[in-house]
């Protein structure tokens, strides 16, 4: 069978040591209703698409509004942003989550390869992380740091704990857009310079502040914002003009040639060479800082040459400015090798914000500095009324617990290193598939016309693909500047049979489009 059980009360739930026959047995019986037990994402799957893993999980039945109404109200009294970012022509009305696992509102069962955008790190509703909050809200919902209560500290001391010396001070924000505002002014205020470098592609937040970070025109408005924000060229070494074959710390590189030395990198020399005409051209001498994602999150898992950042942190530092990583998507054991995203680099950022992953899922963000940049910072009073909740710092602090415990980043490099040269294999037999890049669940799959042209590919036929995608039971995302980019970024508790479900369906998905042109 395609799906997962959603029994009635009166049945028990099937045990793990039952053989899978006796599962498609069961899966024939129906509710009294005349409704089947167990529902899938797939209608009619095609007779070539493997199972989808079991899953044991029994979903609450859905019994709210009206799929029409929904979309009614959303189209009526949410704000208009909602509409234009839901994802597909035949929207998914989600109902409930288990760890890797969605299900809608009709029951189908979906394998979540998105984690709402790179957000549900150890898996949704974890029974460990939905316990302490559970706890904390039968003990204290919310008070705010004008008092002292423990889980603030706790929390506080436990992510410093996992940082870098001198990285040891933490700010607690409600989001990622929140830590970067809040990184921007921190380094204007201690350096005394206000230009920011930011690469173009990148995505840092959608406030006003953070907008003129964001170089990427879809997120962009004809408004004033980000005054004293510039970008360089992204050193992207498949899509920019130069790459090669050795250039990423990633399982998997372009199909471009190089010819250089071992240790060397003419492309990196080539975008540092660019960062040097910005600072010539468009910057004072002296500047405030640099802000870059270790691996380019909403740019579609971009990812540099392996010397990029340790020598753009060099030179902005010989310019007063100060290195921010921005590990909003890349943090907490994503990258699979290390548990931030920065220290794949070999490099100390002075600053490092982070949210989504680092609470589950639960509004969260944090910057972590060091004792010298906060001192300029207290200069004045900052206050965050729901920062460093004592129901998002429960909640944080059991994300923390739990990636340790079921040894999350270890699943990322293994399960992602897997997918990725699984995927590398259907880049070679599909001309439309350019570039697989990434680590560990951090990962893009760019599609083109063709690998000759690297034109990306129409926006008409990535949703073909998307759309085959997520009606065979997987939801995937999308990025990259022109949409081109698939983004492949699952909660961390994804196993390999997962992966080959996805790589099936994929594969099929990219057939199915070849096929039909």
């Amino acid at each position: 069978m395609y799906n997962s059980f959603t029994l009635s009360n009166s049945h028990v739930l099937v045990r793990r040591a039952q053989p899978w026959n006796a599962l498609k047995f069961m899966a024939k019986f129906h509710r009294p209703s005349g409704a089947l037990l167990q529902k899938s994402a797939v209608k009619y799957p095609p007779p070539d698409l493997p199972e989808m893993p079991p899953c044991y999980f029994k979903p609450e039945p859905y019994q709210n509004m009206s799929k029409d109404q929904m979309l009614e109200i959303r189209k009526r009294n949410c704000n208009p942003m909602t509409m234009k970012v839901t994802y597909y022509k035949r929207p998914v009305f989600i109902n409930q989550g288990y760890m890797q696992w969605l299900w809608d509102v009709d029951g189908r069962r979906y394998l979540d390869m998105f984690a709402g955008v790179a957000t549900v790190s150890v898996g949704h509703c974890h029974p460990k992380v939905t316990e302490a909050a559970e706890r904390q809200l039968r003990r204290l919902w919310h008070t705010t740091s004008i008092y002292v209560y423990p889980q603030i500290q706790e929390y506080a001391e436990k992510l410093a704990s996992l940082m870098p010396d001198p990285l040891k001070v933490v700010y607690l924000t409600n989001s990622g857009s929140e830590a970067n505002d809040l990184a921007m002014m921190m380094a204007r205020l201690h350096t005394g310079n206000f230009d920011i470098i930011t690469l173009r592609g990148s995505y840092h937040g959608g406030s006003p502040q953070t907008l003129g970070l964001t170089a990427n025109s879809a997120y962009k408005y004809p408004t004033p914002s980000g005054l004293g924000c510039h970008n360089t060229m992204c050193p992207d070494v498949f899509r920019g003009p130069w790459g090669g074959s050795h250039c990423r710390d990633s399982p998997v590189q372009t199909i471009r040639n190089c010819s250089c030395s071992p240790g060397h990198c003419e492309a990196n020399d080539k975008y540092i060479g660019q960062l040097k005409e910005v600072f010539a051209t468009s910057v004072p001498s002296r500047i405030a800082a640099f802000f870059g994602e270790p691996i380019q999150g909403v740019g579609g898992a971009v990812q540099y040459p392996k010397n990029y950042l340790k020598e753009t942190y060099k030179l902005v530092r010989e310019r007063g400015g100060i290195c921010i990583a921005d590990e909003v998507q890349t943090g907490f054991g994503r990258t699979g090798s290390h548990f931030w995203g920065f220290q794949g680099h070999d490099v100390i950022p002075d600053m490092v914000t982070m949210a989504k992953g680092i609470a589950n899922g639960f509004p969260m963000g944090a910057l972590v500095t060091t004792p010298e940049i906060a001192s300029s910072f207290a200069k004045g009073v900052h206050f965050n009324t729901f920062g460093g909740n004592p129901v998002a710092c429960a909640i944080a602090s059991s994300v923390l617990d739990t990636i340790k415990e079921d040894r999350t980043q270890e699943k990322s490099a293994e399960v992602g290193t897997y997918l990725l040269i699984e995927l590398a294999k259907l880049r070679d037999k599909y001309e439309i598939i350019g570039d697989v890049r990434g680590k560990g669940l951090q990962i893009g799959v760019e599609m083109v016309k063709d690998k000759a042209s690297k034109d990306p590919l129409p926006p008409e036929a990535m949703s073909q693909i998307f759309e085959d995608t997520k009606d065979m039971g997987v939801l995937i995302g999308k990025g990259g500047i022109y949409g081109q980019t698939f983004r492949i970024k699952p909660p961390m508790c994804i196993t390999k049979e997962d992966a080959d479900f996805f790589l099936a369906v994929f594969d099929k998905a990219v057939k199915n489009y070849m096929e039909s042109h």
